[in-house]
C-alpha cells in the first residue's frame, strides 16, 4: 500500500513559438452514470470498452483529518488493515484473488481527506472485485485481532522509517505543517501519524474509528471500463443493499488558516547533504477560484528557463540547480510550498533574499500573455494524460463527487483551468504571497546550522531509539475465533468469473527510413494525445572509462538550447504546444521522448529535429548540467537507498567493468569532462543506424511518418561500434558487504548474483518462476513472510534486471536496524527452500495471474509504448504475449524447480547491507557467509 502525497506537480520540458495549442480541441467528454444505494453509498460507472478491463476503486471520505488528537495514524493504518483479511475472503484472501485473477494488484491509499483502495482487473472478473469490495465494508472488522493489530503497526512503523525517518529531509512537512496548523487544526499532524499515537492505539480505538467511518454513506463506489451496466448494478444491490448505513456524517467545515506572523525553524539532518530552504504560506482549499490561477503562479515562478526564480537563483545568483513550487490544496484548506536544495555550503539566507527580490520584480512586471498561454498548454496536456486509463477516470470522478460535490467537474475542470486571466495570477500572489506571514525550515547537514536563515529556532522533532528487541514478536496467523457478520446470502463462496476476454494485442505498424531509421508505432484515438521515444544506441556502454558522466552530461545539454533558439526560446516553443520533450542516457541507449497534444505533433517533430540535429553546445549551460551532477551525486552520497544501488552495482560487475558505473559519474570524473568531450560523443555514436521511433497516440501511420521524414533527410548514416562487453559472472561463495551510515532507523538491502539479459531465452521463464518468490507483490513469499507475517519491513520484492547485457537477480527491501540478522537469515531459508517447496499451487496461481494479466498490459498510452521498446530492444515477434501465453501454459512445476536452483542459489550471491555498523555488523557473522566486509571502512 502507498501513502500517497500528491505534493510536487510535474515539472516538464514542454516547447514552438505559434498558436498550435490554443486551437480549439475536439470535445473530449467523460460519460458517466451515478445512483445512490437506500443505504447511502454513492455508485458511479463510467464505460469504456477500449480495452477488456475494469478499474474499481473504493473511496471513504476519511483520512487523517478525521482523526483525533493523540489517536493520529488511524485512517492510513486502516490502509493497511483492510487488506488483510474479510470475513469471507479468509486470512490474505484478496492477495491471492487479485492473483489468481490477474489483477494489478490490490492498493491503496490515504491522503489528508480520504482513504482509497483500488485495482485493474481483467472485465470476466467484475463480480468477484464487487464481492470483495462488500466485504471491506461490511464483513471486516470482526477479522481485526489484537495479533494482527500488532503486526501491522510494525509494518506501519516501517514504512514510516522508510519514507521519513532513513530519508534526506523527510521530516520537512511535519515541521511545516505543525507550525502552520494551530495544534486543534485537522492538518497539524502528518498522514502516516506518530510512532507514538500507533503504538497506544488499542483494538477498541481502532474498531471504534472503522464503525464510525467505513459505513455506506461515507463511501464512493466507482466502477470504470468495459462492462454491462445493468449486469452491474445487480451486483451492487446483491452485495452492497444489506450493508446497514452509519450515523449521518456532515461536511466539514473549510478551515483556512492565516499566519500572524513568519515562523523560521531549523533541523540538522543527518542524511541531508546540501542546505534546503522550504517556504510555506497559507492558501485555499482544492476547487476553489484561486486555486486554478496559483497553480499557474507557481508554475510559472519555478518552472523552466524562462522561470522569474529559476533565472534569479540559478542563472544570476548561482545558488542552486532547480527550484520548485507548488500550490497544495486539500479539502479544508492549502498552502502554497516553495522549496530551494541549495549548492554546498551555501547560506539559506542568500537563497531567501533572492526570492524576496524575485517575487518584488514580479509585483511590479506580473505574467505575460504569451507565458500564460504557455502554461495553460501545458496544464491541458497533464490533464489529459490523468484520464489516460480507466483507473485514471475512476479516480477523478470519484475525487470530483467527495471534494466537489459534482462528478461532472470532470468533463469542466479544463474549463476553470483555461479560464485564468493574467490578473487572476497577479492578484492571487498578492493576496497570498507577497509581503505575507509564511513558515520557513532550514533543513541543513549535521554540524552545519550557521547555514540556515538568520533568527531560526530548532525544530521539534521526535527521534525514534532503537534498540535491540524493542518490540515482541508477534503471530498474526494465530488461530482466532470471531462471530460472523449476518447475511440474507452464503457469502463465502466467490462468484464465478462471466465471459473470458478476448486477448486483443494492439495492431503495430512499422516503416523504416531510407536514412535507416526503423519506426514502430500503434493509432490509438482514445485521448487526444501522442506520446513518442526515440532510442539510440549506446548509453554508458560508449564513455570512456576515466569520463563517466559524458552522455548523462550531452542528454541534459541537449535541451539547453538549439543552433537557433536559446535555451529560454526552445522551452517556450515546446510549452506553447502542450508538448514535452526529455532527453536520458541510460546504460544501453540515449533517449529523446516526450508526449504532446495530437493536433500540434508535427511541429513537435520539428523541435525534436531541432534538438537532436541542431545542438546549441552553450557553455554557460554546460556549466551549469555540470554542477547539477556534481549536486545529484552529492546528494546520492546521503541517501542509504542510493548508496545501495551504487555499491550493489559495482559487486555485480567489479570495479572495473563500465556497467559497474552510475551514468551520473563521480566526482572525481566529471572535473575531467569538457565541452569537448561531448561532443566528440555526440559526433561519434549518434547515428540513425543504431536508433529506434517509438510512436502510440492519436495519429494515423501517414501522418506520423510525413512529420519524420525531415530527421531522416538530415540525420546522416554512420556506422557506430557498439562494444560486446565481458559479462559478469556468480562469486564462487555468498559473502556479507556492509556499508555503514551511522544511525540509520532502517537497514537497506541488496542481494542477488548476476544472472540473466533480457535476450536470453531464460529470461521470461525465469520472470515467471520469480513471481512467487518475490515478483508477485503480496502474492509473493518474501512479502508473505517478512512483511505479513513479521512485520520486519514495508515492502520487499524480487526480480531479474538484464537488459541487452547481462543483469543481476536481485532482491531488495529496507527492514527495521534491529532485526537485520533476523531478516537476512529469513531472506536465506526462504531462498534455500524455493526450490525445495515450489508446488503445483503455486504453478496454477502464477499461470492465472501470468495469463490473465495480460488484458491489462496495453492499456495506457505508456504501456503500449513499452510495448514497443521492448519489441526494438530485445528482438521480439509483434505477437511475443501470445508466445508468452503459450510458454506459461506449458510450463511445469519441475522446470520452475530447475530454473530456481540455477538462477537464485543463496550459496552464490552478494549480500550487501546498508546501516548502522556499530549497532548490526558483527552479529551478522553468525549467518555463516563468512566475516562482513566492511565496505566504507576508511570514511570511518
Amino acid at each position: 500500500m502507498k501513502l500517497l502525497r500528491l505534493l510536487f506537480l510535474s515539472s516538464f520540458l514542454i516547447i514552438s513559438g505559434n498558436s498550435f495549442s490554443q486551437d480549439s480541441s475536439p470535445h473530449f467528454n467523460v460519460d458517466f452514470e451515478t445512483f445512490t444505494l437506500e443505504n447511502g453509498l454513492n455508485v458511479i460507472f463510467h464505460v469504456d470498452k477500449s480495452d477488456p478491463v475494469v478499474a474499481v476503486a473504493l473511496t471513504a471520505h476519511v483520512g487523517s483529518a478525521r482523526e483525533k488528537e493523540g489517536r493520529t495514524g488511524f485512517a492510513h493504518l486502516f490502509e493497511h488493515l483492510l487488506f488483510l483479511e474479510s470475513e469471507n475472503l479468509g486470512k490474505g484472501g484478496l492477495d491471492r484473488m487479485s492473483a489468481r485473477i490477474g489483477g494489478s494488484g490490490a492498493n491503496g491509499s490515504t491522503s489528508r481527506d480520504r482513504t482509497n483502495y483500488f485495482q485493474t482487473v481483467p472485465k470476466d472478473a467484475l463480480e468477484k472485485m464487487i464481492w470483495a469490495e462488500a466485504d471491506k465494508l461490511g464483513f471486516f472488522i470482526n477479522t481485526v485481532t489484537e495479533p494482527v493489530l500488532a503486526k501491522e503497526k510494525q509494518v506501519v512503523k516501517n514504512e514510516k522509517r522508510q519514507r521519513v525517518d532513513n530519508s534526506p529531509y523527510g521530516h520537512t512537512f511535519a515541521v511545516i505543517d505543525k507550525n502552520l496548523y494551530p495544534e486543534d487544526h485537522p492538518y497539524n499532524w502528518q498522514v502516516i501519524g506518530s510512532l507514538e499515537d500507533l503504538q497506544s492505539a488499542t483494538l477498541a480505538d481502532v474498531k471504534e474509528f472503522y464503525n464510525k467511518w467505513y459505513v455506506p454513506n461515507n463511501v464512493t463506489l466507482t466502477i470504470a471500463g468495459d462492462f454491462d451496466t445493468e449486469q452491474a448494478k445487480e451486483w451492487v444491490h446483491k452485495y452492497f443493499d444489506e450493508i446497514p448505513a452509519g450515523e449521518e456524517i456532515e461536511r466539514q467545515e473549510k478551515q483556512p488558516v492565516e499566519l500572524t506572523e513568519t515562523e523560521k525553524l531549523y533541523y540538522e539532518d543527518n542524511f541531508a547533504r546540501l542546505p534546503e530552504l522550504t517556504l510555506a504560506w497559507p492558501s485555499v482549499y482544492s476547487y476553489h477560484e484561486d486555486s486554478y490561477a496559483l497553480e499557474v503562479l507557481a508554475n510559472y515562478l519555478s518552472q523552466g528557463k524562462n522561470a522569474p526564480l529559476y533565472k534569479k537563483l540559478v542563472e544570476e545568483k548561482q545558488l542552486t540547480d532547480q527550484v520548485q513550487m507548488f500550490n497544495y490544496t486539500s479539502e479544508l484548506a492549502g498552502q502554497t510550498m516553495l522549496q530551494v536544495r541549495a549548492y554546498d555550503g551555501t547560506d539559506l539566507d542568500s537563497v531567501q533574499r533572492a526570492i524576496k527580490e524575485t517575487f518584488a520584480e514580479f509585483a511590479k512586471n506580473g505574467i505575460s500573455e504569451k507565458d500564460l498561454k504557455r502554461i495553460k498548454a501545458g496544464q491541458e496536456t497533464r490533464f489529459y494524460n490523468s484520464l489516460s486509463s480507466v483507473m485514471g477516470k475512476g479516480f477523478q470522478l470519484a475525487q470530483y463527487q467527495i471534494f466537489a460535490n459534482d462528478p461532472n467537474y470532470i468533463n469542466k475542470d479544463v474549463e476553470n483551468i483555461l479560464a485564468v486571466t493574467a490578473a487572476d495570477v497577479k492578484r492571487v500572489f498578492e493576496k497570498y504571497l507577497y509581503n505575507k506571514n509564511y513558515v520557513a525550515t532550514s533543513f541543513v547537514p549535521k554540524d552545519q546550522k550557521d547555514l540556515a536563515l538568520e533568527g531560526a529556532i530548532e525544530a521539534d522533532i521526535i527521534e525514534e531509539e532503537i534498540r535491540e528487541d524493542a518490540e515482541a514478536e508477534v503471530n498474526p496467523n494465530a488461530e482466532v475465533t470471531y462471530e460472523k457478520t449476518p447475511s440474507s446470502f452464503n457469502r463465502s463462496t466467490e462468484p464465478p468469473y462471466s465471459a473470458a476476454p478476448e486477448l486483443n494485442v494492439p495492431e503495430i505498424w512499422e516503416s523504416r527510413m531510407p536514412s535507416g531509421l526503423e519506426i514502430l508505432g500503434i493509432t490509438n484515438s482514445e485521448v487526444p494525445l501522442v506520446k513518442f521515444s526515440l532510442e539510440i544506441e549506446g548509453g554508458l556502454m560508449l564513455e570512456e572509462p576515466g569520463k563517466i558522466g559524458v552522455s548523462n552530461l550531452l542528454a541534459n545539454l541537449m535541451t539547453k538550447g538549439t543552433k537557433n533558439k536559446t535555451p529560454e526560446e526552445l522551452e517556450e516553443a515546446i510549452e506553447l504546444l502542450g508538448a514535452d520533450i526529455r532527453v536520458s542516457a541510460g546504460e544501453e541507449k540515449i533517449t529523446i521522448s516526450g508526449s504532446t497534444l495530437a493536433r500540434n505533433y508535427s511541429e513537435t517533430m520539428k523541435l525534436v529535429e531541432e534538438i537532436l540535429l541542431e545542438p546549441r553546445w552553450d557553455e554557460a549551460e554546460f556549466k551549469l548540467v555540470k554542477q547539477q551532477a556534481l549536486s545529484q551525486i552529492k546528494q546520492q552520497d546521503a541517501n542509504p537507498n542510493s548508496i545501495a544501488t551504487r555499491e550493489f552495482q559495482k559487486l555485480i560487475y567489479g570495479e572495473n567493468h563500465i556497467l559497474s558505473n552510475q551514468i551520473v559519474g563521480t566526482e572525481k570524473g566529471l572535473e575531467k569532462i569538457s565541452l569537448q568531450d561531448l561532443k566528440t560523443y555526440y559526433r561519434d555514436n549518434l547515428s540513425p543506424l543504431n536508433a529506434t521511433f517509438h510512436i502510440v497516440g492519436d495519429i494515423e501511420k501517414e501522418d506520423a511518418l510525413d512529420a519524420l521524414k525531415s530527421i531522416s533527410a538530415n540525420w546522416p548514416p554512420q556506422q557506430v561500434r557498439i562494444p560486446e562487453l565481458s559479462q559478469p559472472q556468480k562469486p564462487e561463495r555468498s559473502q556479507i558487504f556492509f556499508y555503514d551510515v551511522p544511525g540509520a532507523k532502517q537497514s537497506i538491502l541488496r542481494f542477488g548474483a548476476p544472472a540473466l539479459s533480457a535476450t536470453d531465452e531464460d529470461f521470461y521463464p525465469a520472470e515467471v518462476m520469480n513471481y512467487r518468490l518475490g515478483g508477485g507483490g503480496f502474492a509473493s513469499q518474501l512479502t508473505q513472510q517478512l512483511r505479513e507475517g513479521k512485520g520486519y519491513t514495508y515492502n520487499i520484492r524480487s526480480g531479474f534486471y538484464g537488459e541487452r547485457n547481462t543483469g543481476p537477480f536481485m532482491i531488495s527491501s529496507g527492514v527495521r536496524t534491529n532485526i537485520t540478522y533476523d531478516a537476512v537469515k529469513l531472506i536465506k531459508e526462504i531462498l534455500e527452500d524455493y526450490p525445495l517447496n515450489y508446488n503445483q499451487e503455486d504453478l496454477e496461481i502464477t499461470k492465472g495471474f501470468m495469463i490473465k494479466s495480460a488484458a491489462r498490459k496495453f492499456e495506457t498510452l505508456n504501456s503500449k509504448l513499452g510495448m514497443l521498446s521492448d519489441i526494438s530492444n530485445y528482438n521480439l515477434d509483434h505477437n511475443y504475449i501470445k508466445q508468452r501465453e503459450n510458454l506459461v501454459n506449458n510450463i511445469s512445476a519441475l522446470e520452475i524447480q530447475e530454473l530456481a536452483e540455477k538462477y537464485i542459489n543463496p550459496e552464490k550471491m552478494y549480500f550487501l547491507i546498508v546501516g548502522d555498523a556499530e549497532s548490526q555488523l558483527e552479529k551478522l557473522g553468525e549467518l555463516g557467509l563468512g566475516t562482513p566486509v566492511l565496505l566504507n571502512k576508511e570514511e570511518q
